[in-house]
């Protein structure tokens, strides 16, 4: 294998800039070698914020034609995911794709086909279950005993929905883009659900349909063969609720499901104990080191972030959004 690999970027927004861009260059073992966006002094504005030698494209499809490419992020609206990385893979390259993998299921199943037809890797860039913490908690769940309650939230106001109020309609809430609270910050919380207990027998969901006919907010109730679980989600309203999971012998008690930084355990008649490891670099860090990994090992899929979950977790959303009357143009 090279020993630095080639990564190229599409999509130059403020997710590529603060979060991507940041987590490429921290690895020795790759170069920005491309940036891709519709938008070239977008493209051209990270160069210079990043002092990168990096190529400039306005078409995806141009920049895939190059050879020199490894490896392609995909950070575009969530209705280009599919057709990006489809034409990522097709082109021989490895693919770390933006959550949510995808508009629906349908869109993740050829994603999926198209990766293992072509021998390449490709992995949703989930970051909050690669963590430090979200292993930790892994390595000490079975100490809960038989679990029994899964409890999720993530609930954060955007200042995007007063521009909704005031009648302008920003990406966040736009049913184009296949957004809304759940594809945002929903999926947070249904994600770790489906690596840690996989997929429910039963679904009930709720939630709010904004004027533009995405949800603002939802709570979603999971039942399992032996645990129940919930979930609640939203763009119009804050919450501060940690998430927890129960067992017959002790519950633990994470500080947010969407980046855990403190892992405690409470025994059953016990103390508290704190299981937290420190994080000696930010969350898109240990999503980018996990992607090499599997590059290096010749790996298509993550264990943890797999394509099954992956899957599993779109499905889940496609059942909610249909009991919520969500329906995006991308699903059509």
């Amino acid at each position: 294998m090279k020993e630095i690999l080639n990564v190229a970027l599409i999509g130059c927004g403020w997710i590529a800039a603060d979060k991507h861009l940041p987590a490429v260059t921290s690895q020795p073992d790759l170069k920005m070698y491309a940036l891709c966006d519709i938008r070239s002094e977008r493209a051209e504005a990270l160069k210079k914020q990043y002092h990168i030698d990096a190529k400039v494209y306005t078409d995806y499809r141009e920049m895939l034609k190059d050879p020199e490419i490894d490896i392609v992020e995909v950070a575009t609206p969530n209705p280009l995911h599919c057709e990006m990385t489809v034409a990522a893979l097709e082109a021989g390259k490895h693919v770390l794709c933006e959550k949510p993998l995808a508009s629906n299921a349908k869109e993740a199943r050829e994603m999926i086909r198209v990766a293992r037809q072509n021998g390449v890797t490709l992995m949703e860039a989930m970051k909050s279950t690669l963590t430090p913490n979200f292993r930790q908690l892994r390595r000490h769940l079975a100490e809960a005993g038989c679990l029994r309650r899964y409890f999720a939230s993530y609930c954060q106001y955007s200042s995007r929905y007063d521009k909704l109020k005031a009648g302008i309609v920003l990406n966040a809430f736009n049913p184009e883009l296949s957004n809304g609270a759940m594809m945002d910050l929903g999926v947070y919380t249904v994600y770790p659900l489906v690596v840690l207990f996989g997929r429910p027998k039963r679904i009930s969901a709720t939630g709010l349909k904004l004027s533009t006919g995405v949800d603002g907010q939802g709570a979603v109730n999971f039942e399992y063969e032996n645990l129940n679980a919930t979930v609640l989600y939203s763009k119009i309203a804050d919450s501060f609720l940690p998430a927890e999971i129960q067992g017959e012998k002790g519950t633990f008690i994470l500080d947010r499901i969407q980046t855990i930084r403190e892992v405690k355990f409470i025994p059953k008649g016990g103390q508290i104990q704190d299981l937290s490891v420190p994080a000696s670099h930010n969350e898109y860090y240990y999503e980018i080191a996990e992607f090499i990994d599997l590059i290096e090992r010749r790996l298509c899929e993550s264990t943890i972030n797999s394509h099954d979950h992956s899957l599993a977790t779109l499905e889940i959303i496609d059942e909610v959004r249909k009991q919520s009357g969500i329906i995006y143009p991308a699903d059509k």
